[in-house]
């Protein structure tokens, strides 16, 4: 990011850009950035934009081939191709001798980093990868965005406002947003304005699941599973997302055994540090043959879907229900 901003700032630009990860907010600002910085609004003869996995080779070559009119630079902005998750041959000879007046941006979900054309775009230009957030940075990001609007938030608060959207800084930019306009006359947001207005993510409601599953609250696990299917959610995707829990109580589990601290295990497994103490908590309601039970029966599960001898709603609701049930000992 910071190679990409100081190009910006002295104006001279690399003939490739690769932009690539996770974090998808960051990446499409940096994306915009780029795009502002390089070309003149509304100039479309010498702007032109892929998107998909349908994009030419031969058509971008063909283009980058082409000569600017009237201005400095050709720039072809082409997203998502999948041109880097395997070798293309094609482009990755043409990295290696791009027109000089033509300048590539890509941006991509996903890289293979072992790829001839991931290695030639390395050696054309800049390869910037956008890796989710940690919350230190996250949490200075809030806060100034917050202070820029004049308002204060306590620090539980704030943890509050992450459990709710996770760490996807598109989410916390839309969230994040809401709250702003929802306290708009106030100087100091408080819980319940969060409580109020920021949508809680499924991964959060799957968390409360598992928590009843745990405690054997048969009832509260099946009103939380009805909530979600009212919602629309898949429920292979409720069982997919409740054994990602279990996974993560597997983990939790233990790295706390081996004496890892919160810092450590949350970056071992890709929670926020501040959910690791509430995962510990949870994994200790749990025997570490139950997870592993609970993994191999959703395994199970999902191939009697998968087979047609079971109807998907009906087959996780059996699997709530037999992990939730009062005889279920810890």
């Amino acid at each position: 990011m910071k190679t990409i901003d100081e190009d910006i700032k002295n104006g001279t630009f690399r003939q490739l850009y690769l932009l690539y990860g996770e974090e998808v907010y960051l990446k499409k600002q940096y994306k915009d950035k780029l795009v502002k910085a390089m070309t003149t609004e509304g100039d479309t003869m010498n702007f032109s934009a892929f998107e998909g996995k349908d994009t030419v080779t031969g058509q971008l070559i063909d283009l980058a081939e082409t000569l600017p009119l009237f201005a400095e630079r050709r720039v072809i902005l082409v997203e998502d191709s999948g041109f880097f998750k395997s070798s293309n041959d094609l482009l990755s000879d043409y990295f290696t001798a791009i027109n000089p007046t033509t300048c590539f941006i890509f941006a991509e979900s996903e890289v293979d980093k072992r790829s001839k054309t991931y290695k030639a775009a390395k050696k054309a230009g800049a390869v910037v990868e956008f890796a989710t957030q940690n919350e230190a940075l996250l949490t200075k990001w809030i806060l100034g965005r917050i202070g820029r609007e004049q308002k204060k938030i306590t620090q539980p608060v704030l943890q509050l406002f992450l459990s709710r959207t996770g760490l996807d800084m598109s989410n916390i930019d839309r969230e994040l947003e809401k709250l702003l306009c929802y306290t708009l006359k106030k100087d100091v947001i408080e819980a319940s304005d969060v409580e109020a207005v920021v949508t809680e993510q499924i991964e959060n409601k799957i968390f409360d699941m598992v928590d009843a599953i745990s405690g054997h609250k048969q009832n509260v696990a099946l009103d939380l599973y009805y909530d979600l299917l009212t919602l629309k959610e898949a429920p292979m995707r409720i069982l997919f997302l409740i054994t990602r829990q279990f996974r993560i109580l597997s983990e939790v589990k233990e790295l706390t055994q081996k004496g890892y601290g919160s810092f450590d295990i949350a970056k071992k497994v890709g929670i926020p540090e501040f959910a690791v103490r509430k995962h510990q908590y949870q994994a200790k309601n749990f025997k570490r043959e139950q997870i592993f039970a609970a993994l191999e029966d959703a395994a199970q599960t999902e191939e009697a879907v998968k087979t047609g001898r079971l109807q998907e709603k009906i087959a996780v609701e059996i699997f709530i229900v037999k992990y939730s049930k009062e005889d279920k000992k810890n």
